[in-house]
Order: C-alpha cells, then sequence, then structure tokens
C-alpha cells in the first residue's frame, strides 16, 4: 500500500498494540500510580516550603552559598553546555530532531509522538506555576550568564531535562524486556537530572526548592505518560479473547444454542 492510500496515515500513527502479561501490565499501572504520589509528595513539600518559608526551604540559601564557593572556568564551562542545550532555544531544536528522526525512520511515530506531548504538558506546566507562585531568583550578581527577571519555581531547564530523559527512558525500557536495557536508560536519565540541577545551582539561576520541585512536576507527567501508553497499547492476549468471547456475538450464540 503507498504511503497516500488511505490505511498509511492510521498505520503511521496509531497506538502500537503489543502483548504482555497480565503481572507486567499490573506492574506498569502500579508503577504510574508510585510514581504520580512520589512526584506530588515531592512537588507538594517543595511548594509549601517556597510559599511558607519553612521546611526544605531553608537550605535554599546555605546550598546556593556552597555551590557559589565551587566555581572555576573549566565547570563553569560544562554547565554553560548543560543551559545551553536544555534551554529555551536549545531543548525545543533537541525535541525537534529526536521527534522527527524517531517518527520518520521508526515504523510507528505514536511513541516519539508522546514525548513530544510529555514535553509540551512540561512546558505549559512550568509556564503556568511561575507567576503564580512568583518565587524571586538568587541575587542578580551570582548569575553567571547575565540577569534572569523572570520567576523560579520551577526549573524549567530542569523539568525539560528531566521530561525528555524520564519518558524517552520508559518508552525504549517497555519495549525491550532486556533488564540491562532498563537499568542503563533509567541510570542515564538520572545521571542527565543530576547534572541539570547541579548546573541551574551552580550557575546562580535556581534555588534547591526549585530544582526539586521541577523532579517531582517530572515524575508525575511521566506517571500519566506510562498511564497512558499502557492503557493504549498493552494489552493482555488472554483478556482481549475473554472479552471477545464475553461479547455480543457470543451472547447471540448462547441464545441460539
Amino acid at each position: 500500500m503507498s504511503a497516500d492510500q488511505p490505511g498509511w496515515w492510521h498505520r503511521k500513527f496509531a497506538p502500537q498494540v503489543r502483548s504482555v502479561g497480565r503481572v507486567e501490565r499490573a506492574v506498569l499501572l502500579r508503577s504510574s500510580v508510585v510514581l504520580a504520589i512520589v512526584g506530588t509528595l515531592v512537588f507538594g513539600t517543595m511548594l509549601v516550603g517556597v510559599l511558607t518559608h519553612t521546611g526544605i526551604q531553608r537550605l535554599d540559601g546555605p546550598v546556593d552559598a556552597w555551590f557559589d564557593t565551587q566555581r572555576d572556568p573549566d565547570r563553569t564551562n560544562v554547565a554553560v553546555v548543560l543551559a545551553t542545550v536544555f534551554g529555551p532555544v536549545g531543548m525545543p531544536i533537541v525535541v525537534a530532531v529526536v521527534t522527527v528522526t524517531w517518527a520518520v525512520f521508526a515504523r510507528h511515530a505514536y511513541r516519539p509522538l508522546l514525548l513530544a506531548c510529555g514535553m509540551v504538558l512540561g512546558v505549559a506546566t512550568a509556564q503556568l506555576l511561575a507567576p503564580l507562585v512568583r518565587h524571586p531568583r538568587p541575587p542578580i550578581a551570582e548569575m553567571l550568564l547575565g540577569p534572569d527577571h523572570t520567576f523560579s519555581f520551577p526549573s524549567g531547564h530542569v523539568l525539560g531535562a528531566s521530561d525528555f530523559f524520564l519518558i524517552g527512558a520508559f518508552l525504549v525500557a517497555s519495549r525491550s524486556h532486556r533488564r540491562w536495557v532498563t537499568v542503563a536508560v533509567f541510570a542515564l536519565a538520572s545521571l542527565m537530572i543530576t547534572a541539570q540541577v547541579v548546573s541551574r545551582l551552580y550557575l546562580g539561576y535556581h534555588w534547591l526548592t526549585d530544582t526539586l520541585s521541577s523532579v517531582g512536576l517530572s515524575m508525575m507527567i511521566t506517571a500519566v505518560a506510562i498511564a497512558v501508553d499502557t492503557r493504549l497499547t498493552a494489552k493482555v492476549p488472554e483478556l482481549s479473547a475473554d472479552r471477545s468471547e464475553t461479547g455480543p456475538a457470543a451472547a447471540t450464540g448462547d441464545l441460539v444454542r
């Protein structure tokens, strides 16, 4: 069938249904719930601390002061690269290149589109929260790349990096079924998220609570992605067979017999 015939669009962009065991599907759904709860607790703790100036928010000043003492040219260069790649200009380019390349060369474009949707959700959430929370950034004198007068909570850089690597890691690991792949992609995701957190603190643009709140938000967004993907694509063969046997056709057959 040629690409311009009716069935091509559906085959390319519809969710790719995959057969999983009953236990595996249950684990995926439970994982999304646990991740959502943990993310909510992390984000809620940071938000309450920022709004009430209590709890973990008291660590913002000491952590910021410590990072100020760690600055040297080599570390600054690494932090600048991370800030550029995962910034408001670099991150959309990275996402666009990955999404388009993945969609073009993959048999199904559903997974890269789900990744892009998760990224858009993260951006929209950050843009909505910042003017509501109105958390001031660290002093301008500490900012190594020039002044930034926007609000600080949550960190868009950290949220973007976290969404990209966590959702991407899930979409790769969930189709691999190899333990070493799962460990490798999530280890890489953890490393890159940590590097981005450190970069924002080092460059003087965010407080600790800003960065951790972004990680919590990303956990929640990733949980949504896992739940949506599992509901749409992860099918248990025996359950499908049971449903077909107990459907309207089966009921009609029973009446005839």
